[in-house]
């Protein structure tokens, strides 16, 4: 007999041939936002991926109890019009999460526009494990980030301006001449300097042409629409369009800077050192790594919290 107090599935107490269709059944039967818990005796997941090819994403998976006696799954079916967040909107939203996109090599900056789901299917990942440690990040007290996502526009572009635009020009210059002198030394042992070198240089002259076009144009655009806003004055017309067109040239030329830090990290091994490594491959290892880190959040900020914002904002002004 089936135990179904509280809408709980045991699913042990049925034949192996009946186990998913049963489950299907009583999935099928709920009402949106209402859940089913199954309990079994190992772990439920080929049924996650079968009710993600035939239902498709349409239910939440939740982990209750994981072993080694029982497994307990609560499925719920989700409310029409629901979908999945993006990883950009999930870290904007909370940045500790971003850590575990990081941990498992998932994109939340210039690839933020992917769900969970999708990220994960691309990259061959478990996509259960990832949402059972976002899930557990909910668990954990907060320690206070700072509110980059109530932040006015202004007061955020500033802040990008004066913590990730500086950090930008005061470090690369020192990656830079670290690459050329680590390539000139050891280049004829280790072949990947080279490739390195030229990366580097790429992200260089990338970068500096980028931030002067976000501090001179972009920027300064998107102060004069919070200013329109607070002010309830009249938007004047920018010589480019919409502010679509230069974020969408913006978001591309995150990607090939993130392309070329992707491919530099997968040349050096993620910054594995050879073991006649010196003081200066060292630190050009730790500085490009450091980077890396820091570059990624200088991007979401961009690409997940302002830039949506402010095509939001001048949309609402053009209404």
């Amino acid at each position: 007999m089936l135990t179904t107090t509280e809408n709980i599935l045991n699913v042990t107490l049925l034949e192996p041939r009946q186990k998913h269709p049963t489950i299907f059944n009583r999935f099928d039967m709920l009402t949106e936002g209402e859940s089913l818990t199954i309990h079994n005796d190992h772990d439920p997941k080929p049924l996650y991926y079968q009710m993600l090819g035939e239902r498709g994403n349409v239910f939440v998976w939740e982990y209750l109890e994981q072993g080694p006696e029982w497994w307990k799954v609560r499925i719920t079916k989700r409310i029409a019009g629901e979908s999945d967040e993006t990883l950009g909107q999930i870290a904007a939203k909370d940045l500790r999460k971003a850590q575990i996109f990081k941990k498992y090599g998932l994109d939340f900056c210039c690839g933020g526009k992917k769900t969970v789901k999708e990220a994960c299917k691309e990259k061959g990942l478990d996509v259960t494990v990832i949402e059972q440690e976002l899930q557990q990040a909910d668990q954990i007290p907060a320690s206070r980030p700072l509110p980059y996502n109530e932040w006015s526009l202004d007061f955020l572009a500033d802040y990008i301006v004066n913590t990730h635009h500086s950090y930008v020009k005061n470090t690369l210059p020192d990656i830079r001449a670290y690459a050329e002198k680590v390539m000139r030394v050891h280049g004829n042992r280790h072949a990947e300097l080279l490739p390195i070198h030229q990366l580097v240089e790429a992200v260089y002259s990338e970068l500096m042409a980028h931030m002067m076009k976000e501090e001179r144009v972009l920027f300064p655009y998107i102060k004069e629409l919070v200013a329109a806003e607070n002010t309830a004055q009249p938007l004047h017309a920018s010589h480019f369009g919409s502010v679509q067109n230069p974020i969408n040239m913006m978001q591309m030329e995150h990607e090939v800077v993130g392309e070329n830090l992707a491919s530099i990290r997968k040349l050096s091994h993620d910054y594995t050192l050879p073991e006649d490594a010196c003081a200066s491959y060292s630190l050009l290892y730790r500085l490009l790594d450091e980077f890396e880190d820091d570059l990624h959040l200088h991007i979401h900020l961009e690409n997940n919290i302002l830039f949506p914002k402010a095509v939001d904002l001048e949309k609402r002004l053009n209404a």
